[in-house]
């Protein structure tokens, strides 16, 4: 009679299956790699919290009882659900399988993803990226509450709480109408901006700040252009109209210039540009995660863009 307070063990249960397919106890216990002892106490254990025989053993056969054949679907079943639970735990505690939320800002999404994606799937092809683009302020937002897991923006975040991975560095290149007289100068100055009409993005745009900054470490006040652009392939459209001069990240030049119609310089020395990198949550744990996750990132970018490893990684 079986007692209901008995729970078998998972050794038991694995020992019985063995024992049940096998049909031979020395083959069933080098299945699941323990001595033919073990697997017999764990079987004998089973059978006697149970209050019934599962197979019968004689000298020259292991045969399963009725009572094992209507058992036998159930213990598979079990064993099958432990593993698959054993395989979640795994994939929790380890953030680089199972899913992960990341989220982009709009001036590094639209030339990075095809790159970062199709590498991933390659390199980790474990982990199922989902993706999410916004501005920095409210991806810092959401990934404080919990609702991203980690995020490529410009560095520095300053943003408590949140810890940052620097990735990959790259310049900023000058955007020019067409026949510009700076058009393929390879060393134009950063104080030329302030004789330049700078067509900004809208509030909110990380480059729009980052654009400023240039100016304001030349030395210069930026004339600013009355046009603003709520995207990049917007703002050089518009340069492409002689509405403005604007900066275009290294990455993304070949992108937004595939239709022409706009001219391109290099600032000289030092050139302005900036710095990517991974964010995440300090709490969350995941700092040996998330520093292999940026190491891959900065492989795959620097190998099919313009970019470099960014200085000052930790």
């Amino acid at each position: 009679m079986t007692d209901k307070s008995f729970q078998p063990t998972l050794a038991g249960l694995r020992a019985f299956v063995a024992v049940a397919e096998k049909r031979h106890f020395g083959s069933a216990a080098t299945t699941l790699g323990v001595s033919q002892s073990t697997l017999s106490q764990a079987l004998a254990g089973l059978e006697a919290g149970l209050g019934a025989r599962l197979v019968e053993r004689s000298t020259r056969q292991v045969r399963v009882t009725a009572e094992g054949v209507r058992l036998l679907p159930m213990a598979r079943a079990t064993i099958e659900a432990a593993d698959t639970f054993t395989n979640a735990a795994a994939r929790v505690s380890d953030p680089l399988q199972g899913s992960i939320r990341l989220g982009l800002i709009p001036t590094v999404a639209p030339y990075v993803l095809p790159t970062v994606l199709a590498g991933l799937s390659r390199r980790l092809p474990d982990l199922a990226v989902r993706v999410v683009e916004d501005q920095t302020d409210r991806l810092l937002q959401v990934l404080r509450e919990g609702a991203l897991d980690a995020a490529l923006i410009a560095l520095p975040a300053d943003t408590t709480g949140v810890s940052e991975i620097p990735i990959y560095a790259e310049d900023f290149v000058l955007a020019l109408p067409p026949g510009h007289a700076l058009t393929g100068k390879p060393r134009v100055p950063a104080a030329a901006l302030a004789e330049l009409p700078l067509l900004l993005l809208d509030e909110g745009h990380c480059l729009r700040d980052q654009a400023l900054d240039v100016c304001q470490n030349a030395g210069v006040q930026a004339e600013l252009a009355d046009t603003r652009a709520a995207s990049l392939t917007t703002a050089v459209q518009c340069v492409a109209g002689g509405l403005g001069v604007t900066l275009i990240p290294q990455s993304a030049v070949a992108v937004e210039t595939a239709r022409g119609g706009v001219g391109l310089a290099h600032f000289g020395a030092p050139r302005p540009g900036r710095r990517i990198g991974l964010v995440f949550r300090t709490s969350s744990g995941r700092d040996e995660a998330y520093r292999h996750l940026a190491r891959v990132i900065g492989e795959l970018v620097t190998e099919e863009l313009p970019v470099r490893l960014a200085t000052g990684r930790t």
